[in-house]
């Protein structure tokens, strides 16, 4: 059995979490704890509107989203618009796509009104009932308490500290040489290996070994990044009709995922994948204005806890600024560990001296 490792780091804003499996990382998860996707709430919700075309109805959640009921997981109940109902979230808002929610997997609990009545579990506590025996390490105390694990003043070394940076770029680098793309657009998610300046003269051999590579990497990559949706995965430099033999390993190293189906062998000799829509995609989440921000908060958090005396600034962009003022819990987080409140001033992302 896999030795397993969750590592927690708290930082003003943000919470990072991190799961490791014989020392390599397989999910990685950033989460605004002020700001929970809200899967696995349960929440009393009206229904808004009744949608028969869409096998379902339309419900106002409590902080003012628009969420959908599928009939299918209405256990029975007979909607009506304003009907009050207590329901869990079972997918968090992605893109234009409001929450989606269901009757029958929410506990037996009574509402008179809209509102949440238990928060789901977040990443780390998600990673904690999935793996019951792994050893738990954070950096925050709080956290620590809170998760049962062990206090380490650094929960994530340089090593995973930078590759949590990768997952930011659409590109992972393949050991060996190569690069693996990761596109995501509206539709789908396109995987595109590029062999690089190794693809000249390759022998069988030597393509049998990047492919090899390829797909270990690819599904590592869906996982790690939680792509969701379509995925289509394109591998290197065989004829479509060469690429069916791929598929088993690829099923092999899909299997760990429970949340992706591999759908076989496409036409164009793409292999399908679907993978269950649930929590938002990291690249969502990453994506946001505030994510720059916070990783200079992050910085400024540690440069004031080893030199308490410092009066520090923040320069960044004025959108990162304007995002990070609308979320002043993060600077509160900040003020509270540090002896001197942060400077925000508009210029090129750095931490100086105020």
């Amino acid at each position: 059995m896999a030795q397993a490792v969750i590592r927690i780091s708290r930082s003003p804003g943000e919470r990072r979490t991190a799961l490791l499996l014989d020392g390599v990382l397989r999910e990685a998860w950033v989460e605004r704890p002020s700001r929970p996707d809200g899967v696995g709430d349960v929440v009393a919700a009206r229904v808004s509107a009744l949608a028969p075309a869409m096998a379902g109805s339309f419900v106002n959640m409590p902080d003012g989203a628009t969420g959908f009921l599928p009939d299918s997981e209405a256990r029975g109940t007979a909607l009506h618009e304003g009907l009050l109902v207590v329901a869990r979230v079972t997918r968090a808002a992605q893109g234009s796509k409001g929450p989606r929610l269901s009757i029958k997997r929410a506990p037996a609990m009574a509402a008179t009104a809209p509102g949440i009545l238990a928060r789901g579990p977040d990443a780390a506590q998600r990673l904690a009932a999935a793996h019951p025996d792994a050893a738990r390490i954070a950096d925050d105390r709080t956290e620590a308490t809170r998760l049962a694990a062990q206090y380490e003043p650094h929960a994530f070394d340089d090593t995973l500290e930078a590759e949590f940076d990768t997952l930011a770029e659409p590109r992972a680098v393949l050991a060996g040489g190569g690069v693996l793309w990761v596109q995501t657009t509206q539709a789908l998610t396109a995987l595109d290996a590029d062999a690089g300046a190794q693809s000249a003269g390759r022998d069988r051999n030597a393509q049998r070994r990047f492919n090899t590579v390829l797909v270990a990497e690819a599904a590592r990559q869906i996982r790690l990044r939680n792509l969701a949706g379509a995925i289509l995965l394109d591998i290197a430099g065989l004829a479509v009709k060469e690429r069916a033999a791929w598929e088993a390993p690829l099923r092999t190293a899909l299997a760990a995922d429970p949340l992706c189906e591999l759908l076989g062998l496409g036409p164009l000799g793409l292999f399908e994948m679907r993978r269950a829509r649930i929590h938002l995609p990291l690249a969502e989440t990453l994506a946001d204005p505030v994510t720059p921000a916070l990783r200079l908060l992050r910085q400024a958090a540690r440069e004031a806890a080893a030199a308490p005396h410092r009066r520090l600034a923040m320069r960044a962009p004025a959108r990162a600024l304007q995002a990070l003022r609308a979320m002043p819990e993060a600077l509160a987080e900040y003020a509270a560990q540090a002896t001197h409140p942060i400077t925000l001033q508009e210029g090129p992302s750095e931490i100086t001296d105020a």
